[in-house]
């Protein structure tokens, strides 16, 4: 008799959700806690400690939304822009289009600044964006761009912006703790970020932050929040609220356990800045390991994104089929191109414990005999990235 509660084991390593460590998935299955009992709100407060560590920032604000990293990104502008703000964003790839259709959908005036999918944005074109014209109230980028794997220079662009008494708003799903990244350095004001990436945990939570600038312009708004879950005046009572946590929503306290282990794994028993290296000798590796097989990587070099790496699949490969005979019958996952890309690239996650030899090796290995190919030279090539 066929289990119909059993589940295919797969080794993720498309562009999220990522493997989830054994560790993790024992959290998971802890006894669930009320959002209020006090033993729960030591584990928020001990996340609060873990995330400020991992975005680098003393933001006393820093907490997981309620949701998937989309939520994230709807409480930032629900909360940081009203209506007929101005705000710049940087479009070079689905996720700058989101939030440039996110800030739309709210009343501001978007300000696009385009690039090539699969090139980072120029920071002078976004600082000239900045400077041109009425002062806005945002600046926004992508720091990893998860469609075409390319990580956003951010220099510059904090200064710009706060010269024109803006915010710098920051998208950094896919680099948090998988690509350098100190938020207080930067200058950047808020960020949202998601479970599912490189921190190694389940989907349905994006880690935030807001610092006093941004938390000024909060409670500076004409107009109320037009969203009640994501009401960020509302959610920090619950948070951060002295003598007591007012009840908001029912907090999914099975899934902060287990984000709280995944953060202890990163930025306890990780150092970050050796996770960063990790990431970016694993990225280089696979680069390697597919550049023998025939592949390109999508992003010219310094303009990667460790955690994802985007490659150019050869003319005459029914890239699709590829990738399903890879899931089906080696129970691996990667992605496809989204967009313009769609057809014309694979997108493989090289996030946590994802940015490993073992499982490049079998992907390594998997991808060369479904493409027909000797895997030796491209094994070889991964093997010489991890061991230099």
């Amino acid at each position: 008799m066929t289990d119909t509660n059993a589940l295919p084991e797969r080794l993720l390593l498309g562009s999220g959700p990522s493997p989830v460590p054994e560790r993790v998935l024992a959290a998971l299955a802890l006894p669930t806690l009320g959002h209020l009992d006090p033993a729960f709100g030591e584990v928020m407060d001990e996340i609060g400690d873990l995330l400020r560590q991992a975005l680098v920032t003393e933001n006393r604000v820093a907490f997981p939304v309620s949701g998937t990293g989309s939520a994230g990104m709807e409480a930032m502008v629900a909360n940081l822009i009203e209506p007929g703000d101005r705000v710049v964003v940087g479009v070079h790839g689905l996720f700058g289009e989101r939030m440039a259709d996110e800030i739309a959908r709210h009343g501001g005036e978007v300000v696009r600044v385009e690039g090539e999918w699969g090139r980072a944005l120029d920071p002078q074109a976004l600082i000239d964006a900045v400077h041109d014209g009425p002062a806005p109230a945002a600046l926004f980028v992508v720091h990893g761009e998860t469609s075409t794997g390319v990580a956003q220079p951010l220099d510059g662009l904090a200064d710009a912006i706060h010269d024109r008494d803006g915010l710098f708003l920051l998208d950094c799903v896919t680099s948090l703790t998988g690509h350098p990244l100190r938020l207080d350095e930067a200058g950047v004001d808020a960020a949202f970020s998601g479970s599912q990436k490189c921190l190694n945990a389940p989907p349905g939570l994006a880690p935030f932050t807001v610092g006093d600038r941004a938390l000024e312009k909060l409670r500076a708004r004409a107009t109320p929040v037009p969203s009640w879950y994501l009401d960020l005046n509302l959610i920090l009572a619950y948070v951060d609220g002295e003598g007591g946590r007012t009840y908001h929503h029912t907090a999914p306290t099975n899934m902060n356990v287990a984000l709280r282990e995944a953060l202890r794994l990163a930025v306890v028993d990780e150092w970050l800045p050796t996770r960063w290296e990790r990431h970016r000798r694993a990225h280089e590796a696979l680069r390697d390991a597919f550049a023998a097989l025939g592949f390109t990587r999508l992003a010219p070099d310094g303009e990667g994104l460790h955690p994802l790496l985007a490659i150019r699949v050869p003319d005459g490969i029914d890239e699709a089929a590829v990738r399903k005979r890879l899931l089906l019958d080696h129970d691996i996952e990667i992605s496809g191109g989204l967009g313009p890309l769609a057809g014309k690239v694979w997108r493989i996650g090289v996030m946590g414990v994802g940015a490993d030899k073992a499982p490049q090796e079998l992907l390594v290995a998997a991808a060369a005999k479904e493409l027909g190919l000797n895997a030796g030279e491209a094994l070889a090539a991964l093997h010489e990235g991890w061991s230099a």
